[in-house]
């Protein structure tokens, strides 16, 4: 009885593994990602999270390695203003190690202070529950190395959901990475004199000033343009220009 038990329970977990995997395959946005971990936050007791790429030794701002998360500002704004980065305890062994761990956000700031009073900092993450950070180190096709962190007022993860949260954790990363492949190509394809007429509109330039650069007529210059906007789905050639810079189409 007790065998086939297990077996249930087996069967049970990889048919919500297939589940799960499956849904976040089909997540087409960001937005879409965010959402899906708000509702796991609320499956398994968490309130916060947030997804980045592995911080480099000089780097000195989360934010500029976090592709989602739902920190609020002020713990984000206190947290890159200390270069918490450069002192977590928590990145530091990210660096170290695949394996999933946790951290007593009063601990992990406690071994981070050693040089630095990081105390403002501890006071907005209690206030805002967030005490217990569970970091899952995950990578991405390619091998970009990142992190997946649940975070709330509770240590308390059982081993089924650290298990489920890890393999979560896997495919959230890997969906980002893909998710943000196409955003940065968008499946939009510019021309080579498209992307000399943005890019020297970003640079800018007037029409008429790119038509003399460029040895064409101003009405061609805006016809080029127009097709860039019409491309990118743009209000303008401001927006155009800002789009095309998001999504590396020019530099």
């Amino acid at each position: 009885m007790r065998g086939t038990m297990t077996a249930d329970e087996t069967s049970r977990s990889e048919n919500q593994l297939q589940d799960e995997g499956a849904e976040i395959a089909a997540l087409e946005t960001q937005f879409d990602i965010v959402r899906y971990m708000r509702r796991k936050c609320e499956e398994y007791g968490l309130k916060y999270f947030v997804v980045f790429t592995l911080p480099g030794f000089e780097a000195e701002k989360l934010s500029a390695y976090s592709i989602v998360s739902n920190w609020p500002q002020e713990v984000l704004a206190k947290y890159d203003a200390l270069r918490m980065v450069r002192h977590s305890a928590g990145i530091r062994k990210l660096r170290l190690t695949t394996v999933p761990f946790s951290y007593d956000m009063r601990e992990w700031i406690g071994e981070s202070s050693e040089q630095a009073d990081f105390s403002e900092l501890l006071a907005l993450m209690t206030n805002h529950g967030m005490l217990v950070g569970h970091f899952f180190p995950v990578h991405d096709a390619l091998g970009n190395r990142g992190a997946v962190v649940w975070g709330g007022d509770s240590a308390s993860l059982g081993r089924d959901e650290r298990l489920m949260l890890q393999m979560i954790s896997v495919h959230l990363f890997n969906r980002l990475a893909e998710i943000g492949s196409a955003w940065k190509s968008g499946q939009v394809v510019l021309t080579d004199r498209e992307i000399q007429c943005l890019s020297w509109t970003a640079a800018g330039k007037t029409s008429l000033e790119i038509a003399e650069i460029l040895g064409l007529s101003e009405h061609t210059v805006n016809h080029y343009l127009n097709q860039v906007t019409r491309k990118l789905e743009a209000v303008n050639r401001t927006q155009a220009v800002v789009k095309a810079i998001r999504r590396g189409l020019i530099a």
